[in-house]
């Protein structure tokens, strides 16, 4: 508490602010802060992958797909083909056949399956992308990647 102490012949009622009452104040919010928030972050340890770009090993058994979403129409691109979504179906079924029956059948040893890579460009909604996966999944591929351009300068290394 302030207390004015002493003989002055000035009888003015003094105009400075106790802060001592402000300053427990904060000192026990800090505390109660520090005791609770461990206790509401909720959290699960995890490993998250490195940001790194690593360069895409194409091979000429993979599915290249490109998508566009112009004007809220979903567009696939077989190649450079415009493609429906029975004929994607039906022309992965296909691929993925004709890939397994030259590697040997589907019992051969060491069968490697083709990937999908899809380009999306950046204003296509997601409906139309996610149907792309979504058809080349129910045609058997198993392994379905993303095609992206690094940003500029950045170093493409291997993990």
């Amino acid at each position: 508490m302030a207390m004015s102490v002493g003989s002055g012949g000035d009888e003015a009622p003094m105009s400075d602010i106790n802060t001592t009452p402000l300053v427990d104040v904060m000192l026990v919010l800090l505390i109660i802060f520090l005791i609770a928030v461990p206790v509401v972050i909720q959290t699960i340890k995890l490993e998250l992958p490195k940001v790194q770009f690593e360069p895409t090993t194409t091979k000429p058994e993979n599915v290249a797909l490109s998508v566009t979403g112009a004007g809220g129409q979903c567009q696939v691109y077989w190649g450079m083909t415009p493609v429906g979504h029975q004929e994607l179906l039906d022309k992965g079924v296909a691929k993925l056949k004709q890939e397994i029956e030259r590697q040997g059948g589907p019992n051969a040893a060491g069968l490697e399956l083709p990937e999908v890579h899809i380009r999306g460009d950046s204003n296509t909604p997601y409906r139309c992308i996610g149907g792309a996966i979504y058809t080349m999944q129910m045609a058997g591929f198993v392994k379905v990647g993303f095609i992206s351009e690094p940003p500029a300068g950045a170093a493409t290394t291997r993990l």
